[in-house]
């Protein structure tokens, strides 16, 4: 039977504070992140200069990660609604991302990185469904375009952080890589015991007068498949991000950018510490604004400012390379959190976790297409033509993006 379409956000109230779930699942996203990017801040870098990784395989790793990882939110977004629970399973993929961290710098060869590499993912695969269907639980309606820019900031502080820590340990143990990745366990482990102990989840999703622990009483629980049910503003939503994803070259090409542009071993991680900060500092304010203003204004914006980053580290030079990287950062925080919302908006709640992972899986399998292709073409006819197809397929997402609003509704939604 389709699923009931959802209504439209109401407006926020003067006295609307984001829940406590809302900042705990915050702080897990930073810690975590926090030690994922001080992983990959030197891993591109390690994979081509130390294990002698050619540009399509790194492109090829990281295209076939993030799928996996996709694939797998498909299916436990779904779990997650049958169970009628998600933090379970977000607690298993984070416990898992923070079990593989040792096995980075344990790696003795190709093959084992990229296991870890893989078995990292697996681990986002699982949690990352569950994580943002729960949010969307935990949260008001009204708060949700507030409350995915929140999560999306303090992760991306994280983001800021891990490379910030690379740079300093690099400066103090000089070439160590190995002994740079041993620093990613800790905040690894923290984010675990902060999901753990301070979040809480609601008692039913689905019945929301019912006592704690019950479940949802007398409605049958959705299937996988029922996700073709989803209404034709959800797929719209997952159109717009499957462009926005072909035409975002990965943060590991902007890193081998800055290496080719002549940054030392010990600067590297700046690319990345720099597109963090950025990113960090717009995706809250641009949630605050998406919850006054509307979604389409702020793609549209994202999109056009993508097409400048990817034209600036086309053009090469150590200023086309900055100013590339910080409209990278903006870019995701004008659009990442905003597509996050959106899709708690129009996915009903009986199949919010299937929708997040349908939304992941779509996106992923464009991500490794774009890898794939980024790597051939900076492999075979250098960076300028990988950044230059980049901005082309940015081109056709900003047109793509003022269609939006034909998803968007009212400007509080």
């Amino acid at each position: 039977m389709p699923a009931a379409a959802p209504t439209p956000d109401p407006p926020p109230t003067a006295d609307a504070r984001l829940p406590r779930t809302a900042w705990a699942l915050g702080w897990v996203s930073l810690f975590m992140d926090m030690s994922s990017e001080l992983v990959h801040a030197v891993l591109p870098v390690y994979m081509s200069s130390v294990l002698g990784l050619s540009l399509l395989t790194i492109g090829l790793v990281e295209g076939v990660a993030e799928a996996t990882a996709s694939l797998l939110k498909l299916v436990s977004g779904a779990w997650s609604d049958r169970l009628g629970r998600r933090k379970s399973l977000a607690v298993l993929g984070y416990g898992l991302s923070a079990l593989t961290k040792p096995l980075f710098p344990l790696a003795s060869g190709a093959a084992e990185l990229i296991a870890a590499r893989l078995l990292d993912r697996v681990g986002k695969g699982i949690r990352g469904a569950p994580r943002d269907a729960l949010l969307a639980d935990a949260t008001p309606p009204e708060l949700r375009n507030a409350a995915y820019g929140l999560r999306q900031s303090m992760d991306t502080v994280g983001a800021f952080l891990g490379p910030l820590a690379a740079i300093v340990l690099l400066g103090w143990m000089p070439g160590h890589l190995r002994g740079v990745l041993w620093f990613g366990v800790l905040p690894a482990l923290l984010a675990v015991g902060v999901l753990v102990l301070a979040v809480r989840e609601p008692p039913t999703r689905l019945d929301p007068g019912a006592p704690a622990g019950a479940r949802p009483a007398a409605r049958r629980l959705p299937r996988l498949y029922e996700a073709r049910h989803l209404p034709r503003a959800y797929w719209m939503v997952v159109l717009t991000a499957g462009i926005f994803t072909l035409a975002r070259l990965s943060e590991a090409f902007l890193v081998l950018r800055g290496r080719q542009l002549g940054l030392s071993l010990h600067w590297v991680p700046l690319v990345t510490l720099g597109f963090s900060l950025v990113y960090a500092l717009s995706a809250y304010p641009a949630g605050l604004l998406a919850q006054r203003r509307g979604r389409a204004p702020l793609l549209a914006a994202g999109m056009a400012v993508l097409l400048a980053s990817m034209l600036a580290l086309a053009a090469g030079g150590l200023p086309g390379l900055w100013l590339g990287v910080a409209l990278y950062g903006l870019h995701l925080g004008l659009t990442q959190g905003v597509f996050a919302a959106a899709i708690a908006a129009t996915a009903p709640a009986e199949l919010r976790g299937s929708a997040f992972g349908a939304y992941y899986l779509v996106t992923g399998v464009l991500q490794l297409l774009a890898g794939l292709g980024a790597g051939w073409l900076w492999q075979d006819f250098g960076a300028t033509a990988a950044f230059g197809a980049g901005a082309l397929l940015a081109a056709a997402a900003l047109a793509m993006s003022l269609l939006a609003r034909a998803w968007n509704g009212p400007p509080q939604a």
